[in-house]
């Protein structure tokens, strides 16, 4: 190994960083146990560090005693899951991302106006699974552009699509690319819907992977967004891996490749990439070269009711 190239921006986004912070507070206003509907980030590092201070992951609702606070994960959840909330008189924490609650209010304005809408995104995901509850009676879920040739939808004036903010750039437009063609009425939101730090992080791999051997993506099997972008990187032509930990190493990627490449998802925290970098070089002195694309500064807020309460405590 010759040298190592470090992807930047790489890991937290502003999502779930906002999602850790709610969490955080919430067990500053609440106390433990906390509980939480569904993993916060679909990273185990950081779900291990919270149950270590007392948050209890459920992933239905109905699993926590009434009256007791629930937060919502950063994927969001459907108006259903929000109704047997109320309905157990838990108190509402929510971290949801503010860019899949954009979603979220897209499938409604289009409902109210009577569309039929096209959900591009991953069958089972928790985030496609929540925006579609917002209007399940006229959503269809594609994942493929293949999917997008066979679908087969009842006859609607109005035709919407959205999709899921964390899928791969290039699978999306080849996806809406065929669904255009099929159905030339097909209204898009005025902004896309895939999140900036997901377009950001598949555009830095997309930058350095052809100068790459072999291309590392630290993150979870779980998360969406990492696994597009070891996708990403494959695409380019590069050897690509998901990892979390230094133990999945192989010992031959510290001998066999002359240039390392290496990014972290969304939902990985930055002590986890410098885990692998150490790993990696193994006491020897290789340089570690940062590519910068893009400098991210986009900050989500807690409200200051939560803010208020966590410091009162």
């Amino acid at each position: 190994m010759e040298k190592i190239l470090l992807a930047a921006p790489r890991g937290f986004c502003a999502g779930v960083a906002f999602a850790i912070e709610v969490v955080d507070l919430a067990l500053k206003a609440y106390g433990a146990p906390l509980y939480v509907r569904h993993a916060i980030v679909h990273n185990e590092w950081v779900v291990k560090s919270f149950e270590a201070r007392g948050v209890i992951f459920v992933e239905d609702v109905s699993e926590i005693p009434d009256g007791m606070p629930v937060v919502f994960s950063a994927h969001g959840v459907s108006p259903e899951v929000r109704r047997v909330a109320a309905e157990r008189n838990l108190t509402i924490v929510d971290a949801t991302c503010p860019l899949v609650t954009k979603v979220h209010n897209e499938a409604k304005h289009y409902a109210k106006k009577d569309y039929f809408m096209i959900y591009i995104g991953h069958e089972g995901h928790v985030e496609a699974e929540g925006t579609m509850g917002e209007a399940p009676e006229r959503m269809v879920l594609v994942e493929t552009p293949a999917d997008a040739e066979n679908l087969q939808i009842p006859h609607y004036d109005n035709l919407a699509v959205l999709s899921q903010t964390t899928l791969s750039v290039d699978e999306v437009m080849a996806t809406m690319a065929v669904l255009e063609r099929r159905f030339p009425h097909l209204v898009k939101p005025p902004k896309g819907d895939i999140c900036y730090a997901t377009t950001n992080r598949q555009a830095a791999i997309r930058a350095m992977a052809e100068q790459c051997d072999l291309f590392l993506v630290v993150g979870s099997t779980t998360s969406s967004n990492s696994n597009r972008l070891r996708e990403v990187a494959e695409q380019f032509g590069a050897e690509a891996h998901l990892l979390m930990s230094p133990d999945q190493i192989k010992p031959e990627w510290r001998t066999d490749y002359k240039c390392v490449g290496i990014s972290s998802g969304a939902s990985t925290p930055e002590v986890l990439v410098e885990d692998i970098i150490g790993s990696l070089l193994n006491g020897r002195t290789i340089p570690v070269e940062v590519v910068e694309t893009v400098k991210e500064d986009i900050n989500f807020r807690p409200n200051r009711e939560l803010i208020e309460l966590a410091q009162s405590r």
